[in-house]
């Protein structure tokens, strides 16, 4: 891969209109939680969850502040397995910031964070039925001119409750980007 990337993102600060994405702060989980609760597209997890999430894997979330106020966020984690992978749990962002390409660009100052550490490969699962979610990870994948793979990983069966399918997308490798 060319690794011919636009550039959004600028290490751990980028400014897009008033909002500014950066890692979370130990205490912005209350928030996070929230975002992910009003989303109505989720699986919620417990606020206990969020609040873990934004003390122990901050070098791998970026929030998105509006006005110093968590509007978005992005949780990821190094897959212990494969540490040049970087597993994309959640994606939220607040009905006040809709449409303006917020997700996007967490995405992408994410990892303009994270591949100066070893990671070349994004995951994520999605449910079939996610088309906004299945639609910005194709279009991260182009704009890094990215490989990405769709495979099977959960069948709706291996749930213990009601739960669709989740597909695992692999997007890479990564490269930095050609400044």
């Amino acid at each position: 891969m060319s690794g011919k990337h636009t550039k959004r993102a600028n290490g751990d600060n980028d400014s897009a209109g008033h909002v500014v994405i950066e890692p979370p702060a130990a205490d912005d989980g209350a928030a996070l939680w929230r975002i992910a609760r009003d989303s109505q597209k989720l699986d919620l997890n417990s606020s206990y969850a969020y609040l873990l999430w934004c003390r122990d894997f901050a070098d791998t979330t970026v929030v998105a502040r509006a006005d110093g106020e968590p509007v978005g966020f992005v949780m990821g984690y190094r897959r212990p397995a494969t540490p040049d992978s970087l597993l994309v749990w959640q994606v939220a962002v607040d009905d006040s910031q809709r449409g303006r390409g917020l997700a996007g660009k967490m995405l992408d100052a994410l990892f303009e964070r994270a591949i100066p550490t070893g990671v070349r490969y994004l995951d994520t699962t999605i449910t079939p039925d996610n088309d906004a979610s299945i639609r910005l990870f194709t279009s991260f994948a182009k704009r890094w001119d990215a490989t990405l793979e769709r495979s099977e990983f959960l069948a709706a069966a291996e749930f213990p409750e009601p739960h669709e399918p989740e597909d695992l997308f692999r997007i890479g490798p990564l490269n930095a980007s050609a400044d």
